[in-house]
């Protein structure tokens, strides 16, 4: 006997029996209503070949052309609707209603306020411009006053006139009392007085008017939109 062992042979091992592959008839799926499978829809066979690209311009052109002509009115048609245009609005001139009188109360609207108080010091101003302007036409007039009466010579015509009634030439010269820059004088005097007069009496019936308008309401004046 040998010393050297021998080695058994290896044994492969043995595969567990799989389940067998399905088949093309299992493998297509079910609808859910049982194990039984569903066959996919068919396809729809066309009569023909799709058309060109030229054939669909063509198409589209041929609609947009109807299109045009639905949509936009002919050359005859905008002749029959000019024609008829007239007629129509004749038409509607003859029947439509005439407006009817237009009622009293249409009128101007009117509306009626109250001056409830006055401001003195707009009163002052207003009246201070108003008499320094009459004090200027008081200067004013009376200068033309005065050359007007001088070139009709009526200073002269006084002065004979007193002469002959006294017998003596020089008992009164009116052109004495009554020179150019007296009658100025005078007059700008006058009118300083009455611009002070007129500021003050103003501002001062401003503060009483106040006073009367806080008692019975004051002054009520209608306006009229016009």
């Amino acid at each position: 006997m040998s010393s050297e062992r021998t080695t058994p042979p290896s044994i492969a091992p043995k595969k567990p029996a799989g389940r067998p592959r399905p088949t093309a008839d299992e493998a297509r799926p079910t609808d859910g209503r049982g194990d039984a499978p569903v066959r996919p829809a068919a396809r729809p066979v066309t009569g023909g070949t799709a058309p060109s690209v030229g054939e669909r311009i063509r198409r589209t052109a041929a609609g947009v052309a109807e299109a045009a002509k639905t949509v936009l009115p002919t050359r005859d048609d905008r002749e029959d609707d000019a024609a008829a245009a007239p007629a129509a609005a004749t038409t509607a001139t003859a029947r439509a209603p005439r407006p009817a009188a237009a009622s009293p109360s249409s009128g101007p609207r009117r509306v009626r306020l109250a001056i409830a108080r006055v401001d003195p010091w707009s009163v002052m101003k207003l009246s201070f411009l108003l008499s320094v302007a009459v004090g200027i036409m008081i200067v004013v007039a009376a200068a033309v006053v005065w050359y007007t009466l001088d070139g009709l010579a009526v200073f002269t015509s006084v002065n004979d006139t007193i002469a002959e009634i006294t017998g003596d030439p020089d008992f009164f010269n009116l052109l004495e009392y009554a020179a150019f820059p007296r009658v100025v004088s005078l007059a700008t005097m006058i009118a300083v007085v009455d611009v002070v007069l007129l500021t003050a009496l103003s501002t001062i019936g401003a503060f009483l008017y106040n006073i009367v308008a806080a008692l019975v309401g004051g002054v009520t004046v209608t306006l009229t939109d016009d």
